[in-house]
């Protein structure tokens, strides 16, 4: 995997991701847009640059990096990255969310689809799970890393902060967890519904290497990710507090918890595909 990010391929690529998001929950009029758009640059970095990962899946991951998502109901933006990477077909993303499908609402693991190692969207469990694989890592000897993503909501989750204390006290320092910190949950306003306060201090608090990163620029991003990667091995669990807007791409979407949950009519669908060029074609 190249060591310098090709910028404009990974622009296009979430492009096209974006368009997967939109017509995969139109179609079904149900499914999580507003997280999965925000979270776009995130999965595209992620799975086309940082992660040491094989699409010839093998759920152990001996000798890959893995990655776990907590907040499984953006799901559609994990699916369609992990079709365009090679995991399965681009053409399965037709079946999302309906009757057998592989691809459900939460990623689940009893249909055997390549990527998913956990069923997640029970809010809270992510950080759990993530932190057991990162200290089997260090038993097998196995020098790569784990990676997490939460929400910001999910923060208001109690096991949320045990599991934070655990890797601090346990020194798990082979795993960077991300927030996806978009201000807005399904009811509201984060601010509205409960108060994070200082999340950055809190995480720094309970013994987290924290950093802090904008998750709507590509290049911003990887820079941030990499630092936090350079911050392994030192003892310290690592936090990447990732800013991002919720339903960035489209700009009636854009900021607000209305589409946390929302799918939209053939005319929002209409105008949000004519914002987003299609770049390695439509499933």
């Amino acid at each position: 995997m190249s060591t310098t990010p090709n910028i404009p391929e990974l622009k296009k690529i979430a492009s096209q991701v974006r368009r997967d998001i939109i017509r995969m929950v139109h179609a079904v009029q149900s499914g999580h847009i507003g997280g999965s758009l925000g979270c776009t640059e995130y999965f595209v970095s992620m799975y086309f640059h940082i992660l040491k990962h094989d699409n010839a899946f093998n759920p152990d991951g001996i000798g890959e990096d893995l990655f776990f998502l907590s907040n499984g109901h953006i799901s559609p933006v994990w699916y369609s990255v992990l079709a365009r990477s090679g995991y399965f077909s681009v053409d399965e993303l037709s079946t999302f969310r309906k009757l057998n499908t592989r691809l459900q609402g939460h990623p689940a693991t009893e249909e055997d689809l390549p990527g998913i190692r956990i069923a997640s969207g029970s809010l809270g469990q992510g950080l759990s799970a993530a932190l057991g694989a990162a200290q089997a890592k260090k038993l097998n000897n196995d020098d790569n890393l784990v990676f997490v993503l939460m929400g910001d909501g999910e923060q208001d989750e109690g096991q949320v902060w045990e599991a934070a204390m655990y890797a601090a006290h346990h020194k798990v320092d082979n795993i960077v967890a991300t927030i996806d910190f978009n201000r807005q949950q399904i009811d509201g306003s984060t601010e509205e519904v409960m108060s994070l306060g200082n999340l950055k201090a809190k995480w720094e608090a309970f013994g987290w290497k924290v950093i802090e990163s904008q998750g709507n620029d590509v290049e911003a991003l990887i820079s941030k990710i990499e630092e936090a990667k350079s911050l392994t091995g030192k003892g310290q669990p690592v936090l990447n507090l990732m800013h991002t807007e919720m339903g960035y791409g489209v700009d009636f979407m854009v900021g607000t918890h209305k589409w946390h949950g929302i799918p939209p009519s053939d005319e929002e669908l209409a105008d949000a595909l004519g914002q987003l060029e299609e770049t390695l074609g439509d499933y």
